[in-house]
């Protein structure tokens, strides 16, 4: 494969791979992949020396790192084909490395120090490192509802995070960052990775799922660009 000229931004992959039996969050189904169209089957189609693999994905939205659009939580609000593509890509970012934060919920005040209006914001809390087993679902970090507030009175545009849930996870509880992040047509991603490897600021985010038409929530490949 040829290297990228020496000369292009580096990009950091914030993407959890999706695998066949992969649970990303507890309770949910995991992801099967089988094959629709074998390479030894393929060659009875084509020429001498020519094949092809044709796959199937069988799996729910909320799977690996993915994007939730209003529709998720809202029945009226754009569903991911609705989205604007220019809310997603190349956004500008703001780093909060929160490893050391203490406390299950993020409060507002460790973002008060840094402008957030147009921005894409990630939450570096660290729980990235038990993604796939069973500790992961067990008292993870989540975005506290003062937050939540004040991420939308400032006009963030994007909100993303390396933890289960962007909300605390309590059966029948309330879920006020999905509830106001999508209200406001701010966009979450979950299950975010590696983002120890960003800078506080200058880096530049994007996470654009496919059009897909009727649906809230789907994986991403969510990057970062630096220089």
């Amino acid at each position: 494969m040829p290297a990228a000229p020496e000369n292009r931004a580096r990009v950091v992959d914030l993407t959890h791979r999706i695998r066949a039996g992969l649970v990303t969050y507890p309770g949910l189904p995991a992801p099967v992949i089988t094959p629709h169209l074998t390479r030894e089957d393929s060659r009875g189609h084509y020429e001498p020396g020519t094949e092809f693999a044709m796959d199937v994905i069988t799996m729910i939205g909320n799977t690996g790192t993915y994007l939730d659009s209003p529709f998720h939580r809202y029945a009226d609000g754009p569903d991911l084909a609705g989205l604007e593509l220019a809310s997603l890509v190349e956004l500008p970012t703001e780093v909060f490395h929160l490893t050391d934060l203490g406390a299950r919920g993020i409060p507002a005040s460790v973002l008060w120090d840094r402008d957030v209006r147009g921005k894409a914001v990630l939450l570096h809390t660290g729980w990235d490192r038990h993604f796939g087993t069973p500790a992961y679902g067990e008292d993870a970090p989540f975005l506290a509802a003062d937050a939540v507030e004040y991420l939308v009175g400032q006009g963030a545009v994007l909100v993303g995070i390396d933890s289960l849930n962007i909300d605390e996870v309590v059966p029948h509880g309330p879920r006020p960052a999905h509830t106001g992040l999508l209200g406001a047509g701010i966009h979450v991603v979950e299950h975010l990775t590696n983002l120890g490897a960003l800078p506080p600021s200058g880096a530049r985010f994007t996470a654009a799922p496919p059009p897909v038409e009727g649906f809230g929530t789907f994986p991403v490949r969510a990057y970062a660009t630096l220089g």
